[in-house]
């Protein structure tokens, strides 16, 4: 028999199940839920991987991923075939230079929102923009970008056993959208830091603007002036108005502060916080339209 067609008709290969292998939290339909990691999967399916892909999603959803770690850079994993012993993979991102992180984290802190968002662990929905802004791309813009290995013989790239990860990948994201960001070459401790000192920078400048301006709009008299009015309201008062709005990000605080290590029957304390919180904006809404 020719060798080709030797090799067409060789038995498909039957993958050993896996106890215990990562499956995604979702039992069926796509897997990632959050915008992110749709674009995740989004950008890979653009690549026109083909039926690759979806070998690799049905590994994913059998649990035939052993391990997976997500490091600046490179994902390494393990994921069991047909073969007694696991199949070794490596992704590889190039990660951005610091060059260009700056570029990126300053568009970032421009937007006060999506600081907000990324401590309060969200990923913002136009968050590409500050990256279009550093001129460097967030996600892969080719497959060529993605350098991948696999220990198993197949020559295909990606195997699906890379495709699986792919996958767990994704799904991982929804959990930690700042695994993304470390693919890229930084972590969330360093990105966070990095932020906060540019806010504040921005913070203090914008705080000195206000100063003069309201200084310039509200000129204050010198305090002997005003010691026969000095327990009465001032006609600025007037100009004074509060219009609260719920905020962007929904308990922003609570969601940077993590789960609470009290709980109250059984009830996690930031669980029972977060009712309370929405309670009091409801009340508080209410009363600033009454008072308006």
């Amino acid at each position: 028999m020719p060798y080709w067609d030797y090799f067409w008709r060789y038995p498909r290969s039957v993958a050993k199940p896996v106890k215990d292998g990562i499956k995604p939290k979702s039992r069926g339909g796509s897997i990632g839920k959050t915008w992110w990691s749709q674009r995740w999967i989004g950008v890979l399916e653009s690549f026109h991987m083909g039926a690759r892909l979806g070998r690799g999603r049905s590994y994913a959803r059998r649990g035939q991923v052993m391990s997976i770690d997500v490091q600046e850079g490179l994902v390494t994993a393990k994921v069991q075939g047909s073969q007694r012993t696991p199949y070794k993979i490596k992704i590889a991102l190039k990660p951005l230079s610091q060059k260009d992180w700056n570029k990126v984290t300053e568009a970032m802190a421009e937007q006060a929102i999506f600081v907000a968002k990324l401590l309060a662990g969200e990923m913002p929905q136009n968050i590409e923009e500050a990256f279009e802004a550093a001129k460097v791309p967030l996600f892969p813009k080719s497959s060529r970008e993605l350098e991948t290995d696999c220990s198993c013989p197949d020559w295909a790239n990606p195997c699906k056993h890379i495709a699986a990860v792919y996958y767990i990948l994704a799904d991982q994201f929804d959990d930690d959208p700042f695994l993304i960001f470390k693919l890229r070459g930084k972590s969330k401790e360093q990105l966070i830091n990095e932020l906060r000192e540019k806010r504040a920078g921005t913070a203090e400048e914008t705080a000195a603007v206000d100063e003069i301006e309201l200084g310039a709009k509200f000129p204050t008299a010198p305090l002997e002036e005003c010691l026969g009015t000095f327990w009465e309201a001032g006609a600025e008062l007037a100009a004074f108005s509060a219009n609260p709005v719920l905020p962007e990000v929904e308990f922003a605080v609570l969601k940077r502060l993590g789960q609470s290590p009290f709980a109250v029957k059984n009830k996690n304390i930031t669980i029972l916080l977060e009712k309370a919180y929405a309670t009091a904006s409801r009340a508080a809404l209410k009363t600033a339209a009454i008072d308006r």
